[in-house]
């Protein structure tokens, strides 16, 4: 497919960059709304991002330090670390439903924001700025809550089902549940739920070099890069770093 109405893209101005210190961002943004029903599929084939019923891709200037990744689910390597996280997790409920927002969501995501990204653009949001983040999504999107025996709320991925994968969009844990690895089990099971559904790729949103926060990213393989418009293997002691500002 391509798509042949470029004016409904826009480039939003410079603003302060959140991952790395001293840098400037910028986006390509186009509305969903304003997009034919199957453009998301190639959009995030060519390294955008959703956020509610938007779509993004950096645009920055003088720097390309975010690359977008993709695990080749199919090819996995399950290595001794996984097999273990996945063995301690064995006893979490795992369910999909649609992405329709609860208070016992909210307290968990404010929790996890507290403790773990105090200084994100996140911080502080309200429960209807949370609803509009879950809801406000696509027909693939789907909400997971991960629950222990006891019916406990542990964790949550919000999650789009795209035509060759599932994309995470955010997700988030509770932070005193360190033994489990919450963050590394979220996406062990998309690994698992993507070669179940026959789907080939699981979408992992931007690698950023020199970026401690996205670091966790390149322990999952095969992953592969966009490089231009193609997906390339990926090795993160082959990337630069982007140079100093």
């Amino acid at each position: 497919m391509t798509i042949t109405t470029p004016h409904v893209f826009f480039i939003t101005p410079p603003a302060p960059c959140p991952y790395l210190e001293g840098r400037m961002e910028r986006r390509v943004v186009a509305s969903l709304d304003e997009l034919p029903a199957d453009a998301f599929d190639t959009l995030t084939t060519a390294g955008f991002r959703r956020s509610q019923r938007f779509v993004y891709k950096p645009n920055c200037i003088g720097c390309q330090a975010c690359v977008s990744v993709r695990i080749l689910a199919r090819r996995f390597v399950w290595t001794r670390s996984f097999r273990r996280i996945r063995a301690r997790n064995r006893d979490l409920l795992v369910r999909e439903k649609a992405p329709r927002v609860t208070e016992e969501q909210y307290l968990l995501f404010s929790r996890y924001l507290d403790q773990r990204h105090t200084e994100g653009g996140m911080q502080g949001m309200r429960f209807e700025e949370y609803r509009e983040m879950v809801e406000d999504g696509t027909p693939g999107t789907r909400l997971i809550e991960f629950r222990d025996r006891g019916g406990r709320l542990l964790a949550v991925s919000l999650t789009d089902r795209v035509a060759d994968g599932l994309s995470g969009v955010y997700k988030f844990f509770d932070p005193s549940e360190r033994r489990r690895s919450l963050g590394t089990e979220i996406v062990l099971w998309h690994v698992q739920r993507a070669c179940e559904l026959g789907l080939p790729h699981v979408y992992l949103g931007y690698w950023i070099a020199g970026c401690r926060k996205m670091e966790y990213k390149s322990r999952f393989g095969p992953l592969e890069r966009l490089a231009g418009a193609s997906w390339v293997p990926f090795a993160p002691g082959g990337e630069t770093r982007p140079p100093a500002p």
